[in-house]
């Protein structure tokens, strides 16, 4: 019986986790386009300045916006001895 009651436990909890969502915002690039279409859309970072995603936004139901999980430049730091 105990056995039963686990395994329905068990069933319960996987039925109940919801899906992991992938981030939405790349960090390696500071503007993002958010595109709206019909039954959704999608946001699309990839571009390096706000006139080159506008240009690409031009005519389309979409929006430029910072995008606010840019990492910024890696920098290196050197140490001198």
């Amino acid at each position: 019986m105990r056995g039963l009651a686990w395994t329905i436990v068990a069933v319960a909890m996987v039925s109940m986790a919801a899906p992991a969502r992938a981030q939405t915002y790349d960090p390696n690039y500071p503007v993002c386009m958010q595109v709206y279409q019909r039954g959704g859309g999608y946001i699309a970072c990839g571009f390096t300045s706000m006139a080159q995603c506008q240009a690409s936004a031009s005519g389309r139901a979409a929006q430029c916006l910072v995008n606010p999980y840019y990492a910024g430049p890696s920098v290196r730091k050197r140490h001198h001895r």
